[in-house]
């Protein structure tokens, strides 16, 4: 009889997956900088100068699009790699959601609710009013 799928499972796979994939797709990233002496407009030495003005924050989230996906440019592999890797823990507090109702644990679900509102919060509100 095939061994049941508990949530702890779940949660071990999804985390390291999530985490070889983010590996995966920044040495990629890196690896198709240095080949290409840059990534876009952004020339080798302006990325990797001790003070480089190129850091996450000039770069929006809709720089990871399939046309720069399609040219294989790298910073956007890179920045993809760095966005997988912060929605690994949000994927970790999701299934936290899903696994305490699974239980009925009605306080624990609202707490873990609270936590995933909160990263929500910190993720996708507060950059926006902190750009103003």
């Amino acid at each position: 009889m095939p061994r049941r799928v508990e949530f702890e499972d779940i949660i071990g796979w999804s985390l390291r997956v999530g985490v070889l994939i983010s590996a995966a797709l920044i040495v990629f990233g890196l690896a198709l900088i240095f080949y290409s002496h840059g990534a876009g407009t952004f020339k080798l030495g302006e990325l990797i100068a001790a003070r480089s003005p190129v850091n996450t924050s000039m770069l929006p989230v809709s720089y990871v699009n399939a046309s720069n996906l399609a040219n294989l440019n790298g910073l956007t592999f890179t920045l993809l790699g760095l966005i997988v890797l912060m929605a690994t823990p949000v994927l970790r507090v999701a299934i936290g959601i899903a696994q305490f109702a699974h239980e009925r644990n009605w306080l624990y679900t609202f707490i873990t609710l609270v936590v995933f509102m909160n990263l929500m919060l910190a993720i996708f509100v507060i950059p926006a009013l902190v750009a103003r």
